[in-house]
């Protein structure tokens, strides 16, 4: 799995909270306790006077990248329920291709 990551694609993120809720169903999660969590930057009014407002999920130190799904060759939970499809799981050299063309997201390595 150290070869693997997980790349999130903050420019398209709804927000909807569906990776939380995924993740925490899978890891039987305590109330209060996360595996990823969804933080919002904003809103707020930039320099342009246009209104910004970005959802970031972060994963937190709880996150195994859902190693027994990967073992199965499943997908991780919050990958495979994201609503808006912007997070993949793949290698970390093609991560980073893909980060090349989307400069508002983040690569998370899966090493253990």
């Amino acid at each position: 799995m150290s070869n693997y990551g997980l790349f999130i694609n903050y420019e398209y993120c709804t927000g909807c909270h569906t990776c939380e809720v995924a993740c925490k169903k899978a890891l039987n999660l305590p109330e209060g306790q996360h595996g990823i969590v969804v933080f919002e930057d904003g809103p707020r009014k930039n320099i342009n006077g246009k209104w910004e407002l970005t959802y970031l999920p972060l994963p937190t130190h709880l996150c195994d990248f859902c190693a027994d799904r990967v073992e199965e060759g499943r997908l991780p939970n919050c990958v495979h329920h994201c609503q808006s499809g912007i997070m993949v799981y793949d290698t970390l050299e093609n991560l980073a291709k893909l980060a090349e063309k989307h400069p508002r997201s983040v690569i998370y390595n899966a090493q253990a």
